[in-house]
């Protein structure tokens, strides 16, 4: 439950983040003179990319902790 918890966490924040920056980019490059807007990245790529990060986030603590993953 710990790790379901600290990927979803991380998955969130990285969301907002991602958001936030993005909002903040086509902020600064609004041209209101064209009216037309760029296209951007296709949003599952970016929840891919997010979740990704976010699930090796989660794994850090199994690495700091010594826990190794031997295959049997």
């Amino acid at each position: 439950m710990k790790k379901y918890l600290i990927f979803i966490g991380s998955f969130i924040l990285l969301y907002l983040v991602y958001q936030w920056l993005s909002g903040m980019l086509l902020t600064l490059q609004y041209d209101p003179e064209t009216g037309g807007a760029g296209s951007g990245p296709s949003q599952l790529l970016v929840l891919i990319g997010i979740a990704t990060v976010s699930y090796f986030l989660s794994r850090l603590p199994d690495r700091k902790q010594g826990e190794t993953y031997r295959a049997t």
